[in-house]
């Protein structure tokens, strides 16, 4: 069994489509979609359909999923204009088009969807969130469970389950929407031999990591396209990279955004490119 793992393809079905179609994904690989399917591209209720008909995928909520259901769910306004500000109106527009029947039960998916999971491979477990973590709350969690990470040992003695209940202790707008905090400071999670969990993101487009990283060049293909990017590889982590951003910047379209997978297995990527009105 492979974990293959995506984030932000933001309504652009076709690509993700034909990136998928070339990994051909067996019934015994899991494929882990860490949000913001929906917003800004020409169909985000196809990339919805494309997800849920994968053979043991497993969904996470992102922050524009959020966002549709504030806006559907709320008797305001201010929700539905902070939606519209930020790309919802492709998906608004298919949501019109479903019957009743329809779009009650694509809602109340959306609704169940979690925000976390780890995906545990043979080198190591594997915190998959949409936006990032609060490290230092992380690792203050897993010190009361008895897991110190400090003097460079890292959380490689943390077992699954209580990496899930650390997950479960942070604040969810951490995990939908951080940015710099995360990206811009080691997890401490990863030790100096290089083991330990590692943690996968979206949320933060690749082409604009270096703002957030402090890092200049990073998250940019020769191409100037977004890139499965990793950060935090240094002797602290035995020169393992403890963050993964694999956001490959769809949200903005065929200038600099494709659709990236990588498979945890081996760290295989793959990339598909999002051409003009597509």
């Amino acid at each position: 069994m492979a974990w293959y793992v995506t984030s932000d393809a933001h309504g652009h079905l076709r690509p993700l489509d034909r990136v998928l179609a070339r990994i051909s994904p067996g019934a015994d690989d899991t494929v882990v979609v860490l949000g913001d399917m929906v917003d800004r591209g020409p169909d985000p209720l196809g990339v919805i359909k494309l997800v849920r008909s994968l053979p043991n995928a497993r969904v996470l909520m992102g922050n524009h999923e959020r966002m549709m259901l504030d806006a559907l769910l709320s008797e305001g306004d201010l929700e539905l204009d902070t939606w519209a500000m930020n790309g919802g109106y492709t998906t608004a527009t298919g949501l019109d088009a479903l019957e009743k029947e329809a779009f009650s039960e694509l809602v109340d998916w959306v609704v169940n969807l979690p925000l976390f999971m780890v995906a545990e491979t043979a080198e190591r477990p594997y915190i998959l969130v949409h936006a990032g973590i609060d490290a230092l709350a992380a690792r203050g969690y897993l010190a009361t469970a008895g897991v110190a990470c400090s003097d460079g040992r890292g959380a490689a003695d943390a077992s699954v389950s209580q990496l899930l209940d650390m997950l479960a202790c942070q604040d969810p707008m951490d995990l939908l929407w951080i940015r710099g905090q995360f990206w811009g400071e080691p997890t401490g999670l990863v030790g100096a031999d290089g083991r330990g969990p590692v943690v996968i993101a979206g949320h933060t487009p690749s082409v604009a990591l270096s703002m957030y990283a402090g890092q200049e060049g990073v998250g940019v293909s020769p191409e100037g396209k977004g890139t499965i990017t990793p950060l935090g590889a240094c002797p602290e982590t035995g020169w393992v990279a403890d963050r993964i951003d694999i956001d490959c910047a769809a949200a903005g379209g065929s200038r600099t955004g494709r659709i990236g997978v990588m498979r945890l297995d081996d760290g295989a990527t793959w990339y598909e490119a999002i051409e003009q009105d597509e």
